[in-house]
């Protein structure tokens, strides 16, 4: 959980709150907490009063976005910052079309995987 920066504040068109994530899910915000913990998800302190928050694009109705707990743990992996793994998700990649995070949402986790993969080469 980390502070953000005006760029990837840019590149991420939308943002909520843990509690409305745990709404969403139907369980406690503590779960929600827990997710971020585990790594599952990456919230950034933002707004006024810094609150915690969550891309949207991480978010599928009532449960985490298909292959996103998988790509962050190659990102991870390879050494990546909670910023860096959110500017490389939200930056446009030609060869995918479109930003990793939109590809993820399109069920499209094996290529973003993929292109992952080849970052730790």
């Amino acid at each position: 959980m980390t502070e953000i920066d005006a760029k990837i504040d840019a590149l991420v068109p939308a943002w909520l709150h843990l509690p409305d994530i745990a709404e969403m899910f139907d369980v406690e915000v503590t779960r929600v907490r827990q997710l971020v913990k585990e790594g599952q998800l990456i919230a950034v302190r933002r707004g006024e009063n810094r609150a915690l928050q969550v891309p949207a694009a991480f978010i599928d109705g009532d449960k985490v976005v298909k292959g996103l707990s998988g790509t962050l743990t190659l990102l991870r992996d390879d050494g990546f910052t909670d910023e860096e793994m959110l500017e490389w998700l939200f930056t446009p990649d030609p060869s995918l079309p479109g930003t990793p995070a939109q590809a993820l949402s399109e069920n499209r986790g094996t290529e973003v995987k993929r292109r992952a993969q080849a970052l730790a080469v």
